[in-house]
């Protein structure tokens, strides 16, 4: 995870602790943890519609076929061999 080892990480908390208050770091994670859900969310979200988008596009359906038809036949020939 980024090369942080425990004794970093303890570093880090404790500094953060100093520095924000022991009544103020649950309001950061939690803060922390919703903007990162929320980033994961739309980013999932412009997968989604990318991959919406290159389906209804005129054509890909039918690539597809051909290539799951060209797929069949070489499994087959690697059968037949």
């Amino acid at each position: 995870m980024f090369g942080l080892g425990t004794p970093e990480l303890v570093i880090i908390l404790a500094i953060a602790f100093l520095v924000f208050g022991g009544k103020k770091l649950p309001e950061i994670g939690s803060g922390l943890g919703k903007a990162i859900s929320s980033f994961k969310k739309g980013v999932s979200d412009v997968e989604d519609t990318g991959t919406g988008l290159i389906n209804d596009l005129p054509g890909v359906k039918e690539v597809k076929d051909v290539k799951e038809q060209v797929d069949q036949v070489k499994n087959i020939g690697k059968v037949l061999k």
